[in-house]
């Protein structure tokens, strides 16, 4: 079976979620672009759009709509050559609505698994719960009669252990995509010990066809994103505790965020990207990594007592922000959670104080202004240097944040997670839109 034959008939489980919906959006592009192609015509291909709610399928229709039509309309000089046979489809916007037409109808949504069973491909994005993916895997890998190919977006389950206990035979891979997939360059893709050769190849040709940046990850708990991203989280909150006892909690919160973001350089501070992940879904990344690594202290504390407190970040169906640790207005952070008034201080009434106590802010300049600037290498090294010699609080925290960070993408490696250094500064730089790799000899 070729690439086109596989898909033909295809199933995303989590349709209608944040990233299943990037999922299925990608794919219904790439399936309807091979069924416009002159060996692609009179054959059927089909997607199904599985998920619990009706009405969340509604709402994944009207979003598959409006952004099947911005495709379009960016590629539009191709699209007239794909349809110069069609002599009804004259002007720009009839070959856009036909095209919109055209992907939208290989997508049919559906509330019943059963819909999966004709699939040769299934791509699966639901929730991250170990015994819930199996559960469903075994169910169709016993029913369907295809042997379908398992694709599956975790970001912290071993394919190993799906793979072993959903009983597939090798029939599964990682593919985990970025949030948001649409968007994001970055894939990374993880095959299990018994991952079947020809899966492996289809998904680095399925990743290249979607242009995607692809960086492979040896098939270890968290892999290269998480593994950073959660010990990331550690370090930070545990900086937290430390700090609370001389600056106080709220305090100590803003500062390490601002740490992390305007003296790190990076596009979000740490809390803040708790915030966007959720901060229940990143206490149970931990907590799915932690079952997994004994040796290794994986659990967080402060995410528990926030948790407790009802505080989960996460985004509306809008994709607007919900107050977590921090509080938003239009997407700006406002404020901080304050746990024993159980509410949110503002951060016009922090930012003098701790921005004081912190020190003199070095020379950095805004992560916007360095992300694309073909000269920030030296921009960098100049910056770090400056940090290395000043002696203020606010540079101790950096240079402490920025080795650690460097210490964990070096343990990656060492730990054989990531195949070698460049590859996870490639997760980090593509993946998380940092303005440099985390292994970098800035410090040294």
């Amino acid at each position: 079976m070729n690439y086109e034959e596989r898909l033909q008939n295809v199933s995303v489980l989590g349709a209608a979620g944040k990233m299943g919906s990037g999922i299925l959006l990608l794919t219904a592009l790439e399936m309807a672009d091979l069924s416009l192609k002159p060996e692609g015509k009179g054959k059927k291909y089909v997607i199904n759009a599985i998920d619990v709610s009706d009405e969340a399928l509604i709402g994944l229709m009207k979003y598959l709509r409006t952004q099947v039509l911005k495709a379009a309309e960016k590629k539009i000089v191709a699209l007239r050559s794909i349809y110069k046979d069609h002599p009804a489809l004259i002007e720009n916007s009839e070959i856009i609505n036909q095209y919109v037409t055209d992907v939208i109808s290989l997508v049919m949504p559906s509330t019943r698994l059963e819909a999966a069973l004709g699939s040769l491909l299934i791509f699966e994005a639901i929730k991250e719960d170990p015994a819930l993916k199996v559960k469903i895997f075994s169910y169709l890998i016993e029913n369907n009669p295809h042997q379908p190919w398992f694709f599956t977006n975790t970001s912290s389950i071993p394919i190993g252990e799906l793979d072993e206990k959903a009983k597939l035979g090798g029939r599964i891979i990682g593919f985990h995509f970025y949030n948001p997939p649409a968007v994001q360059k970055l894939v990374e893709i993880i095959p299990a010990k018994n991952t079947l050769k020809e899966v492996h190849e289809f998904a680095l040709a399925y990743a290249k066809n979607l242009r995607k940046v692809v960086v492979p990850s040896n098939d270890v708990a968290g892999f290269i994103g998480n593994g950073h991203f959660m010990r990331d989280i550690l370090y930070a909150t545990r900086e937290v505790e430390k700090l609370q006892k001389e600056f106080g909690f709220v305090e100590a919160v803003y500062a390490m965020n601002r740490i992390s973001q305007d003296y790190l350089i990076r596009p979000m501070g740490i809390f803040q990207l708790i915030d966007y992940v959720g901060v229940d879904v990143c206490s149970y990344i931990l907590s799915v990594m932690q079952s997994y690594m004994k040796g290794e202290e994986l659990h967080c504390a402060l995410l528990d007592q926030l948790l407790a407190l009802n505080i989960k970040g996460g985004q509306y169906p809008d994709g607007s922000q919900k107050d977590g640790i921090l509080k938003y207005e239009k997407g700006k952070v406002t404020g901080v959670f304050d746990s024993k008034k159980k509410d949110y201080r503002m951060i016009d009434e922090l930012k003098a104080k701790v921005d004081e106590r912190l020190g003199p802010m070095p020379s950095a300049q805004p992560w916007k202004s360095i992300v694309n600037n073909p000269g920030k290498e030296e921009i960098l090294k100049a910056y770090f240097a400056e940090i290395k010699n000043a002696k203020s609080p606010g540079a101790a925290l950096t240079k402490a944040y920025a080795l650690k960070s460097r210490e964990i993408g070096i343990k990656l490696v060492t730990n054989k997670v990531a195949f070698n250094e460049k590859d996870v500064n490639t997760v980090l730089l593509t993946g998380f839109f940092h303005a440099y790799g985390p292994v970098n000899d800035y410090l040294k």
